[in-house]
């Protein structure tokens, strides 16, 4: 019966995704979504398997939720207790974390935190009450099932209408995947941290240096990025020279399409899935405007592009006017490919990806040092093995409320180590919240900031913070270690909370990569410099040799993740929480 339930759930889906109108619709606040492969309802079977694929031209071998990448849609109601069967059918222990859910901690799904994990051939059930809605996502967390398909959308429907109006809603999951092994993956990166970066510096590039900067300034910044043994060209440590890009599910050789009529409002619900790469995202010819980040309202912003961190959710509305074909295109953050689907009135008729933008080179703002020290000979930059300091190109002064803030609470000390794990260390790091970040700084286009959010509610009333922690994402890029304040999660003690109080959670990144930072079961409350409308997330992108504060009320009992959700950092860069 319960084989027989799933099959009839998928057939019911591939109905619905081609739905505008029904009469269960009519009753509900919110649209039909238009995917296909989408279940409904309060209770769930899923399956974990191996599926044969070919997604890059190669077969290949995926672990899979229901024989699908991605997984399933799952779609919930507010307020419904909500009951999921999941059965490892791997060889290996297996594990659905769904994140971004406030539940019980029983029901989080880390192995070696809240559970055992589920082991080969059995079932673990789930069950909690919703109590929020919006578009989330799950994942295994167990090992590197999810960089190998293991992973799908959440959409939860909401209580009340929402404060703005759509006729057809996508869920738009982006996501990366290799034929390689992603142990194997690892291993190289462990040898050789740049293994996957082909945009190195040659003769060509100084060639260009020179004509752009003079003889003089080109051979002054590459003589420093040598003696600090660091790339400016080091975005991202997993490439499109091993990945091919995703949506849905599918490569750009079967694209993804959503059907509109003219005039129509359009919610597309934007899921970075991937393990390891950020996206940057615009539709050509359309406006589009951010309604949600990470599930959460917000008040609307027009934008014509945003950056999408790993685990990070934003929901956006576009109203074609004309009839045609539109590119949701989704370039990496370093340039190395891009996925396209089409926003489109006919499904035969599809979009043309435009150009990808020029590969970005990182600059002195990404080493979060203080330019203006630095003209003054004061050098504060980041201190490097190699003894050499970088500037920061401005001080940022704008940022004084956030100076600010840093004196207002008692800072509780956290054991910190210096040695192999932490090769660079910033010593004048910025708050950065209007930078979109390298690739898109000089953009024509209106790209999204962390700035630019604000919760749509008031949040005037929240209570302030009783203490802060400070934390450090440390790193030593030779040798591929990642860590917290130094100190790699096996030879950490867990972080203490209290039930019951607010805490202002400040990190420091000491290295050149961004790290999504992700706390499960507790929402983060991020500082934009606007305390009537801190902006609710449940992943925050911390970027390169930046800082960055959030608050977090601590209303949740039990044993909680921490960690980057970058998946081959995740292994050193991660913390139990413990709250009592």
């Amino acid at each position: 019966m319960q084989r027989r339930t799933f099959v009839k759930g998928i057939a019911a889906s591939s109905l619905l995704g081609f739905m505008t109108s029904t009469a269960a619709e009519a009753k509900s606040p919110a649209k039909t979504i238009n995917n296909s492969n989408i279940l409904k309802g309060k209770e769930f079977f899923l399956e974990i398997n191996y599926t044969k694929v070919n997604l890059s031209g190669d077969n290949a071998i995926a672990t899979t939720v229901n024989g699908q990448i991605a997984g399933p849609t799952l779609v919930w109601q507010e307020g419904d207790t909500i009951t999921l069967h999941v059965t490892n059918k791997l060889k290996k222990s297996s594990s659905i974390h769904w994140h971004g859910i406030i539940l019980p901690y029983q029901m989080d799904g880390v192995p070696g935190i809240t559970f055992d994990g589920i082991a080969p051939g059995e079932t673990f059930t789930y069950t909690f009450k919703v109590r929020q809605h919006g578009t989330y996502w799950y994942h295994s967390h167990s090992g590197f099932q999810e960089q190998t398909g293991l992973y799908g959308a959440i959409v939860i429907l909401p209580k009340r209408k929402e404060p703005f109006s759509y006729d057809r809603d996508y869920v738009v999951q982006l996501s990366d995947w290799s034929d390689e092994n992603p142990n194997n993956i690892y291993k190289k990166l462990k040898q050789m941290s740049d293994y996957y970066n082909f945009s190195k510096r040659t003769v060509g590039t100084f060639i260009d240096e020179v004509k752009k900067k003079g003889m003089r300034k080109a051979f002054e910044d590459r003589k420093m990025w040598n003696q600090m043994r660091m790339s400016d060209r080091d975005i991202a440590d997993v490439t499109g020279y091993t990945y091919t890009y995703l949506m849905n599910g599918q490569p750009n050789s079967k694209q993804f399409t959503a059907l509109f009529k003219k005039g129509e409002k359009i919610r597309l619900r934007f899921i970075n899935s991937a393990a390891m790469t950020f996206f940057d995202v615009r539709i050509p010819g359309l406006k589009m405007t951010v309604v949600a980040a990470d599930g959460n309202h917000i008040k609307p912003i027009n934008v014509d592009e945003f950056r999408i961190g790993v685990a990070e959710t934003y929901d956006v509305i576009v109203q074609p006017k004309t009839n045609r074909a539109y590119a949701l295109f989704a370039q990496s953050m370093e340039r190395s490919g891009y996925v396209v689907g089409s926003l489109t009135t006919d499904a035969s008729y599809l979009a043309t990806a435009p150009k990808m933008d020029a590969k970005p080179v990182l600059s002195m703002v990404d080493m979060g040092m203080d330019m203006g020290a630095m003209k003054m000979g004061k050098g504060k930059g980041m201190k490097c093995s190699s003894g050499m300091n970088m500037p920061h190109k401005k001080s940022m002064k704008k940022y004084k409320w956030q100076a600010m803030e840093d004196q207002k609470y008692p800072i509780t000390p956290l054991p910190m180590a210096r040695g192999v794990q932490t090769t660079m260390v910033a010593m004048s790091p910025k708050y950065r919240l209007d930078d979109p970040g390298a690739g898109l700084r000089h953009s024509k286009r209106k790209v999204l900031t962390y700035a630019d959010l604000k919760n749509r509610y008031s949040t005037k009333h929240d209570k302030k913070p009783d203490r802060e922690i400070v934390l450090h994402l440390t790193g030593n890029m030779d040798r591929y270690m990642w860590s917290i304040n130094g100190i790699k999660y096996t030879d950490s003690q867990p972080l203490q909370f209290h039930y019951g109080e607010r805490l202002r959670i400040t990190f420091i990144n000491d290295t050149m990569m961004n790290h999504p930072m992700h706390l499960h079961g507790l929402w983060s409350d991020l500082e934009t410099g606007d305390d009537n409308h801190l902006v609710r997330k449940h992943t925050v992108i911390v970027q390169p040799g930046s800082k960055i504060s959030y608050r977090v009320t601590v209303d949740a009992k039990g044993y909680w993740a921490y960690h980057c959700h970058m998946l081959y950092h995740m292994g050193g860069m991660f913390r139990k929480v413990v709250v009592a």
